[in-house]
């Protein structure tokens, strides 16, 4: 039962984000796009690593998940 609300809960999660990603992309417009991300370009090759970018994301979701085991204790 427990795995039921918690698949319902990111399910929810993910139409919400997909919700506010198709209404209002300027939202995130700054994902990609901070310094330390790695963006080439040459003739016939386009290199994307945004490291800062996801760094910042994991560290959010680190803090997210351990704010949420801590409430749920």
């Amino acid at each position: 039962m427990e795995a039921g609300k918690v698949l319902l809960f990111i399910g929810l999660a993910l139409a919400l984000l997909g919700l506010l990603l198709l209404y209002a992309p300027k939202l995130f417009s700054w994902f990609g796009h901070l310094p330390g991300d790695i963006h080439i370009e040459r003739e016939g090759l386009r290199v994307y690593i945004p490291l800062t970018s996801t760094l910042l994301l994991s560290l959010f979701l680190t803090l997210l998940l351990n704010l949420i085991q801590l409430l749920r204790r």
